[in-house]
């Protein structure tokens, strides 16, 4: 007979990797936080450093990582008004990860 799995009644904390994880989520999330960390943005700036995404993704993973607080949204005042998109200081934290991950993909692209 098997033994019943006792579920444990504390509550525990978010996992750190999985809280991570979550925020690079996403099929484009990843590049564009990198594009994003060389210098704020404007959607159809992003829309050319990402030649395979399309306007609506592109817009709705901003608007995700925006409310996310990984991303800040500038809307400037100028004729015609336009919108620019930087890291903020949580979303900068996330730039060593990303240098680890193409660290490693180099190191098992050259094996």
């Amino acid at each position: 007979m098997a033994l019943k799995v006792r579920r444990n009644p504390q509550q525990h904390p978010q996992c750190p990797l999985t809280e991570c994880m979550t925020l690079l989520s996403g099929t484009w999330t990843a590049s564009i936080i990198w594009y994003l960390s060389a210098q704020p943005r404007r959607l159809n700036e992003l829309r050319i450093d990402l030649p395979g995404i399309s306007a609506k993704v592109l817009s709705s993973t901003l608007k995700q990582l925006v409310e996310k607080g990984v991303v800040i949204r500038r809307q400037k005042a100028t004729s015609p008004p336009s919108v620019e998109y930087s890291l903020s200081d949580s979303g900068r934290l996330l730039i060593p990860a990303l240098e680890a991950i193409i660290k490693a993909g180099k190191q098992l692209k050259a094996e």
